[in-house]
């Protein structure tokens, strides 16, 4: 019996609840295309595609020489032997 005055009473409250989500839901779609004042405006015009075939320029600069290439791989390898060798005496 108890249960059922508890029901009749939160009954109406969901529903009024229920009735304000579904009332406040129809305004979502102007929420999100209000921006700050500050922001930077947005075209609104479909079909613009972004330039995926513009290449960036060549470099001018060349291709890092085998040379160096190796020197800097031989400096990578040790210092993460030595990190390791450090891992491994802080445990």
């Amino acid at each position: 019996m108890l249960a059922l005055k508890d029901l009749q009473r939160k009954l109406p409250i969901c529903g009024a609840l229920l009735m304000a989500v579904l009332a406040l839901s129809g305004c979502s779609s102007q929420l999100a295309d209000m921006t700050p004042a500050d922001a930077q405006a947005h075209s609104r015009e479909p079909g613009t595609y972004l330039p995926v075939h513009d290449l960036p320029p060549d470099r001018d600069q060349a291709v890092i020489p085998p040379d160096q290439r190796a020197k800097i791989e031989a400096e990578l390898a040790a210092a993460r032997d030595r990190q390791a060798a450090a891992a491994k005496d802080a445990k």
